[in-house]
């Protein structure tokens, strides 16, 4: 196999180095805010307030990031949140190294950090298509898509290492460096001027046109659907350390394997989406096929009682939500208006990072009541007959073909 065409794009290139820098930051920081706050308080209560700070801040503020992707150039807008992060993760990592933090004060940063990511976000989204021809979106996403696994696999991982070093300041410090990479890399960056429209136009007036546009293009509410109610009911992760401690007796190493289990899953799994998303012109059918087999694999993964099964079955898990969300991701954008592609990233964004938040606090309530095993089962039947119902009749999800089909109709824009 020759390089992807998208690959042969000195600019997507570059963006997407920058990308997936940034993402392994972030997700660093995350697991050293994470353990700097028990290490501050010894309150698992307290340190439950890292997720909340985000989902608090994503949910609120992510239809007016969208509205800024696109009244405002995109470019600068990243540059711009990219800019903030940084300024709150220096400041972090400068009152942990010098002994002066405190617990309020870390999760005060995750607040501004997400605060920040909300408007990243949507221009992050829109910007990808100003970067590639419309014909390689699928390939960019199928590319992208599996950074945030990389991420989530190095970035805590690098935080235990550079905790173990000097503290979470020096992870704090670290971040700060890869946010001005991205900065610096999209300065580089060889595209016209992106100025948003709709300057004139009210903000709560842009969000309300974003919302109608989302309402009436039947497609897009139906894939924001779908990812909801896969992440909300399929939200393995929160009961992992049960299922590990009273079903595998594993311990923390074992709890290590299984959570990473997802992510190397879509790792692999890597070289086939990006050829199914290039080859293939069924890709509604593939959408669903995939986003179906993602809930029985968490059936499989509550019900499995032998610790090998597990692993697979979380590797499953990865495997089939990047084949989900890579089709998603790119169907979303080819769907929408260049100058709406902003707010509806962002009203995409409450769902497919909204939902796990939430499925995190649904999951965990009902396994608090029927125990983790029932609970990721009920989840996992629940998404799985959801994305079913949508396999058996006729509806715009199972018909998508993608680009294919719009250039065939003489609708490419």
């Amino acid at each position: 196999m020759g390089v992807p065409a998208v690959l042969k794009n000195r600019d997507f290139d570059l963006y997407w180095t920058g990308v997936v820098f940034s993402q392994i930051g972030t997700r660093g920081t995350v697991a050293a805010n994470l353990y700097h706050v028990y290490q501050l308080t010894g309150s698992v209560a307290q340190t439950g307030l890292v997720g909340a700070a985000q989902a608090v801040a994503l949910l609120v503020l992510s239809p007016l990031g969208g509205v800024l992707a696109d009244r405002w150039d995109r470019r600068r807008l990243l540059q711009a949140s990219q800019a903030v992060a940084l300024v709150v993760a220096a400041a972090l990592a400068a009152l942990t190294l010098t002994g002066h933090i405190v617990a309020w004060q870390v999760i005060l940063s995750v607040v501004l950090t997400t605060a920040a990511a909300t408007f990243d976000q949507p221009a992050r989204q829109a910007l990808i298509p100003a970067l590639v021809p419309r014909t390689q979106l699928p390939q960019a996403f199928a590319l992208l898509n599996p950074s945030r696994e990389i991420a989530v696999l190095v970035g805590p991982a690098l935080a235990g290492i550079f905790i173990g070093i000097a503290g979470p300041g020096l992870m704090y410090a670290v971040d700060a460096a890869t946010y001005l990479v991205l900065v610096i890399i999209l300065q580089l960056l060889r595209v016209a001027k992106l100025e948003g429209a709709g300057r004139h136009t009210s903000v709560w007036r842009q969000i309300a046109d974003g919302a109608q546009f989302v309402k009436g293009r039947k497609i897009i509410w139906m894939l924001m659907s779908l990812d909801l109610s896969a992440t909300l009911f399929g939200a393995y992760r929160v009961v992992l350390p049960a299922l590990c401690a009273t079903v595998f007796h594993v311990g923390p190493q074992g709890y290590g394997v299984l959570s990473a289990a997802p992510s190397a899953g879509a790792l692999l799994a890597t070289y086939t989406v990006f050829r199914v998303v290039d080859r293939t012109q069924r890709l509604g059918r593939v959408l669903l096929v995939s986003t179906v087999l993602y809930g029985l694999a968490n059936v499989v993964l509550a019900q499995a009682h032998i610790f090998a099964i597990a692993v697979i079955a979380g590797g499953l898990i990865g495997a089939f939500d990047a084949m989900a969300t890579t089709i998603r991701h790119a169907a979303v954008q080819l769907e929408t208006p260049d100058e709406l592609r902003g707010r509806v990233s962002a009203f995409y964004q409450m769902s497919s990072r909204g939902g796990p938040a939430l499925g995190d606090t649904l999951i965990g309530a009902v396994a608090a009541v029927l125990g983790p095993v029932l609970a990721l089962t009920l989840g996992g039947l629940v998404a799985t007959i959801y994305a079913t119902a949508f396999v058996v009749r006729p509806n715009p999800v199972r018909e998508y073909r993608g680009v294919a089909e719009e250039e065939e109709a003489g609708l490419t824009r």
